[in-house]
């Protein structure tokens, strides 16, 4: 049974199932950080980690795997938070995880299992590697979608993303000058404080109460 971290008003009909990064826990500063965002917002957050990730904890060397090969992971993390409430949630997360919800979705949103999808910096395309596109599946996405995305992104700039052949179901919010984290430039005048709210109140938005 996979563990969950929840945060934010235990009584709030609006719920979203976080996934963490590729390369850091659930539980790290900027999960944190978003996850009490939302809890202000009056979002309850529900945030899981992938065997991979629990496994390091124990010490263990696991490699980042593919996005594929946790699909399940997810659904059974899901199919968890579903058993202990009954709100229907949103689904999403940091980079590899809002990657990983973005290839269940339709499959959920389909049966009206989940509200929406929120990725938070997503990956289209590997670091240093343009060409290696990662948007197959989001061309025909039905779920309605944001994105958060850093403007600078080394993974997805709002220049590289402009060209994209992307679903009309996917909206976006740019963080001025962030980069995957969604953290500014000093010298852009913006702070990641600032960044980070702006994208809490995004999904805020994206998720009204009912």
């Amino acid at each position: 049974m996979t563990t969950l971290l929840w945060t934010g008003p235990v009584d709030s009909d609006r719920l979203i199932v976080l996934a963490h990064g590729a390369g850091a826990p659930m539980d790290s500063a900027w999960m944190d950080d978003m996850a009490s965002l939302l809890g202000d917002r009056g979002i309850r957050v529900a945030r899981f980690e992938f065997a991979y990730m629990a496994a390091r904890r124990e010490g263990a060397r696991r490699p980042n795997p593919r996005a594929e090969a946790v699909l399940d992971e997810y659904r059974a993390a899901l199919e968890q938070v579903r058993s202990e409430t009954d709100a229907v949630p949103a689904i999403g997360g940091k980079s590899f995880g809002g990657r990983v919800a973005s290839m269940i979705a339709d499959e959920q949103h389909a049966t009206g299992r989940i509200r929406g999808l929120v990725c938070l910096g997503y990956p289209f395309h590997p670091m240093g590697k343009p060409e290696q596109l990662r948007t197959a599946h989001l061309a025909e996405l039905a779920t309605p979608t944001l994105v958060c995305q850093g403007e600078r992104d080394v993974m997805g700039s709002r220049e590289e993303v402009a060209g994209y052949a992307l679903s009309p179901a996917i909206g976006f919010s740019w963080a001025p000058d962030g980069d995957h984290d969604l953290k500014p430039r000093k010298a852009s005048g913006r702070t990641l404080a600032e960044n980070l709210a702006q994208a809490a109140d995004a999904i805020a938005a994206f998720l009204p109460p009912r």
